[in-house]
């Protein structure tokens, strides 16, 4: 089977070296098998924080960086695929309206699994038409009786038995957005192909959520790779909305993309910038 592997970044602010490093990755796996494809998605459906704009900035980054790729459709041109496998889903009897805010679950979480506070549950059973704008949740328990016991592999952490439980009941249909990230991600990776889907140890629980959506809609199943992440002088990963360095500030200074690159595959990190611990 030839490896594809993809980079999938949201316009919503500049790319910094944890997407260099992702990016990179994603890259290098699928150049080193005769045949392999790097793909680039921009993920641009979140609303107004979409700024059209950073896609070309992003291009520009990676071209930096040395690195070359295949174009993908957006998720913007995907949305009827999304709403096609939500109403699948509802068909199911597996999604249902939740009209809570984040603070409300903050509130009455009982514990906090591996994204956060655990949806409690609160709108699950209730009946009657909801009130305003809505989320739709994915009913994990009803899920997992349908779909049955799951297993995914991750290429470094090994065979993984799918615990989706574990978080909750996720969101698949944001409030006036076409989905989340779970639906979209997953849908968007098998219609593009993808065999290796590459992304930090931040989206780790998140794949067992998206293994769960595999079975329900019928997708392929690939592998994964989740790398460490890096890391900023605080022990915090680097985030858009930290202030993390741009890679465009790096780019405009005139500094040498390329040699950054092979910087980062040597394990030599910017100033200031650690990998995760293992």
């Amino acid at each position: 089977m030839t490896i594809v592997t993809r980079f999938a970044p949201s316009p919503n602010g500049q790319l910094h070296w944890g997407h260099a490093l992702s990016a990179i990755t994603a890259h290098d796996l699928a150049r080193a098998e005769l045949g392999g494809r790097f793909l680039l998605r921009i993920e641009d459906i979140d609303g107004p924080r979409s700024r059209p704009e950073l896609a070309d900035e992003f291009r520009e980054d990676l071209a930096w960086l040395g690195l070359e790729w295949e174009e993908v459709p957006t998720q913007g041109t995907r949305i009827a695929s999304y709403a096609a496998a939500a109403e699948r889903l509802r068909g199911m009897g597996l999604l249902y309206p939740c009209a809570c805010t984040r603070a409300e679950i903050a509130a009455a979480a009982e514990r906090i699994g591996p994204e956060g506070p655990v949806y409690p549950g609160t709108c699950r059973h209730r009946t009657g038409e909801p009130e305003g704008p809505v989320a739709w949740r994915l009913d994990v328990a009803r899920a997992l009786e349908r779909a049955g016991p799951l297993a995914w592999t991750d290429a470094i952490a090994g065979e993984q038995r799918a615990d989706p439980l574990a978080a909750g009941d996720p969101v698949l249909v944001r409030k006036g957005l076409p989905a989340s990230y779970h639906l979209a991600a997953t849908l968007d990776d098998a219609a593009d192909g993808v065999t290796l889907v590459t992304r930090g140890m931040d989206l780790f629980a998140a794949s067992h959520t998206h293994r769960l959506l595999q079975a329900l809609l019928d997708l392929p199943v690939p592998r994964w790779h989740h790398h460490r992440l890096l890391l900023d002088a605080e022990g915090k990963k680097l985030a858009k909305r930290r202030g993390s360095k741009a890679l465009s500030d790096h780019r405009r200074a005139g500094e040498d993309g390329r040699a950054w690159a092979q910087r980062l595959r040597a394990g030599r990190w910017p100033a200031g910038i650690s990998l995760q611990n293992a």
